[in-house]
């Protein structure tokens, strides 16, 4: 029997012999591969010979779930994800998936069977981390998206015929109701802010003021802030920080990367800030920060760790008594107050760095409603005048 044969186009079977078994059968092991020459397909054979003389390979039919998201890790995961996104799913892997599926065979694995797991994830004891309540219909979404991604890798590696997961509807998600601050909870805000350090002062007005997202305000540099145009360059996005080590990349979307105009009241706050740091930063003899000089840092330049705004923010609103908000409602109260203020919602959007308007209408559809009844009455007042009193 020939080694490597031919099956139709770009398409090659290859059987590896390995001797008989105790009752005298042949033990051949087959794989159908792609490849577009011969050359190639005798690469691919040299590699499966390898793997089974080994014993790194495993007949798909009795590959499990558990065994294959080895492979997943180490062809796929580990150079196609994000750092971020990675952790992500290895949380959801480890807490929901692998003890649900480790033990099912790949090609066992059913539509239904995927469709109940996630429905059970929305009911009471889903989360499956000690915690009340079920988990979230985003978190649902998430580990819809994280079996379709392995799944889809074990149909192009020909370890199963078809995605048990294609045929089950994405999950729905029920988004919560924004409720930013409106102007008096803002301005009650800022009088708590005054008893804070520096950095923090700045931190929450600039992202009130602009409207960035948490990851761009910590990318942010110095040499992103134009004094003599009044603006700020949106360049670069931090995911995480290790070690005081920031991972810096590309903004989430080709619109992300922007400039958000500073009024000369932000820019004087923003000079003042900057000759604080300067006084800081010589007075430390070991620079940690190395080429970077991080707008918000620690003294010694080394990058404030990703989470960092949201755990002081939790406290200080405790601390101070006001309404819970996320730090990323700092975003939302940003456009919110710009809709109160009459700004048209192109601008809007392009100031908070939305790929398409629809985004912001979609999101904020809600205030610009309230804001354009507000528009209605106003010119209303003027087309529609009290009427006169005769005498």
């Amino acid at each position: 029997m020939a080694n490597i044969v031919k099956r139709g186009k770009d398409s090659w079977r290859l059987t590896v012999n390995c001797g008989k078994d105790a009752e005298g059968k042949y033990i051949r092991h087959t794989k159908t591969v792609k490849c577009r020459t011969k050359r190639e397909a005798e690469s691919e054979y040299a590699k499966f010979k390898m793997e089974i003389e080994t014993g790194q390979y495993i007949k798909p039919q009795r590959m499990t779930f558990s065994a294959f998201m080895e492979e997943w890790r180490e062809k796929y995961a580990n150079e196609h994800l994000a750092e971020r996104t990675l952790y992500t799913y290895d949380s959801n892997l480890k807490l929901r998936i692998l003890p649900t599926f480790g033990h099912y065979r790949m090609e066992d694995i059913t539509p239904l069977l995927i469709a109940d797991y996630l429905k059970s994830l929305g009911k009471t004891g889903g989360r499956k981390d000690g915690k009340d309540g079920s988990l979230s219909s985003g978190s649902v979404q998430y580990n819809h998206r994280i079996l379709k991604n392995i799944f889809s890798r074990a149909v192009e590696w020909e370890v199963i015929k078809r995605n048990p997961v294609a045929p089950v509807q994405k999950p729905k998600v029920s988004y919560k109701d924004v409720l930013p601050y409106d102007e008096t909870e803002v301005k009650t805000l800022m009088q708590a802010l005054e008893k804070e350090p520096i950095h923090w002062q700045v931190m929450v007005k600039l992202a009130i003021h602009t409207g960035l997202r948490r990851g761009e305000l910590l990318a942010l540099e110095w040499r992103h802030v134009d004094w003599d145009r009044g603006h700020i360059e949106v360049q670069q996005s931090v995911s995480s920080t290790t070690a005081g080590v920031a991972k810096v990349k590309e903004p989430k979307t080709k619109k992300s990367r922007r400039k958000v105009g500073l009024s000369a009241a932000m820019l004087e706050l923003l000079r003042e800030y900057q000759r604080h740091q300067a006084e800081e930063r010589n007075a430390i003899e070991d620079w940690q920060g190395g080429d970077k000089l991080f707008i918000f840092a620690h003294p010694d330049g080394k990058a404030f760790h990703h989470e960092r705004p949201y755990q002081w923010f939790r406290i200080f609103l405790k601390k101070n008594r006001l309404r819970y908000i996320r730090f990323h409602d700092l975003r939302h109260t940003a456009a919110t107050l710009l809709i109160n203020q009459g700004v048209h919602a192109k601008v809007i959007a392009e100031r908070l760095g939305h790929g398409d308007i629809t985004t912001t209408m979609n999101i904020y559809g809600h205030a610009l409603q309230a804001a354009d009844k507000d528009a209605a009455n106003k010119v209303s007042d003027i087309l529609f005048l009290p009427a006169r009193k005769t005498k």
